[in-house]
């Protein structure tokens, strides 16, 4: 019976930070370190640090993201069954997840090299940043592009220990990748957001601006990885890769419209699910071959 309630408890907390979301960050963290290996031998234990450190500092983020917004979860009809606002994870318990995952990560980025457990504060501050931006700038989903396009930079900091020009572009595709659609998830929340005189792309602009400026975002994301073939000398299957990916991206904007967002949650989850895979396969594929 005990040991039901325990896992019952890991699955609701699993729900509460959205586990299954890691998905959009983790192929760029792994096509980071992939790229990496090129450079320098890698190892299967530093491949498992690596996913442990991106899933711990995912976790650290998201349940703060929840702890801080309990309260405008509550009130959005949209969210107000989350675990906070519903009581079913306490604001207690939410704190104790945050410090474990925290340190899990700093343990994790220990385990990797110095250079990645000095910069873990820098990058733990990041990633929880963003769960305040939006009260205060309309920016908050470049903010939440940046916390997620550190993964690729730290997994090729955590294979090579050094610093180049090749993640960076990487790091930088994830950045306007996620804000196109982070801009588009937001969507949903405009008129809420106006109401609580929150800040977001979408009640800036309007809806046509913003999904405008999504579009904008995931053509800027497209060109730098296609700079990216070129500074990193991939070719056949990475361009059929790209090639794939700018008709995933062409599809999830179809799905979208200002008049009609019922096929938004098909636009976010399942395409950018698609498009993170696949971008990662063909790396992968990419280096292997060569």
């Amino acid at each position: 019976m005990y040991l039901k309630r325990f896992f019952g408890r890991i699955l609701e907390f699993g729900h509460m930070i959205k586990f299954s979301h890691t998905i959009f960050a983790m192929p760029f963290a792994l096509a980071g370190a992939t790229l990496a290996a090129r450079e320098v031998k890698i190892s299967a234990g530093q491949v498992f640090w690596i996913i442990l450190a991106m899933v711990a500092a995912r976790s650290a983020a998201m349940g703060f993201n929840r702890l801080v917004d309990r309260r405008l979860d509550g009130e959005n009809p949209r969210t107000n069954m989350r675990h906070l606002p519903s009581g079913r994870i306490s604001k207690e318990e939410s704190i104790i997840f945050i410090i474990f995952f925290s340190i899990l990560f700093s343990f994790a980025s220990f385990q990797l090299n110095l250079l990645c457990f000095f910069l873990s504060p820098l990058a733990l501050f990041i990633v929880l940043l963003y769960s305040y931006t939006k009260r205060f700038t309309s920016l908050s989903h470049y903010v939440l592009g940046i916390a997620l396009g550190l993964s690729p930079l730290g997994a090729w900091l955590a294979i090579t220990g050094y610093f180049a020009w090749l993640p960076v572009i990487l790091s930088l595709a994830v950045v306007f990748w996620v804000a196109g659609f982070d801009i588009i998830y937001a969507c949903q929340d405009f008129d809420f957001d106006a109401r609580k005189k929150l800040h977001s792309i979408p009640l800036r602009l309007g809806l046509r601006k913003a999904l405008n400026v999504a579009r904008l975002s995931h053509f800027a994301a497209f060109l730098l990885m296609g700079y990216l073939a070129w500074i990193g000398d991939l070719r056949l299957i990475y361009a059929l890769g790209l090639v794939l990916i700018a008709g995933l991206l062409s599809y999830e904007h179809s799905l979208v419209h200002p008049e009609n967002l019922e096929k938004l949650d098909m636009a976010f989850f399942n395409m950018n699910g698609i498009i993170s895979i696949v971008f990662f396969a063909s790396v992968l594929g990419d280096v292997v071959l060569a």
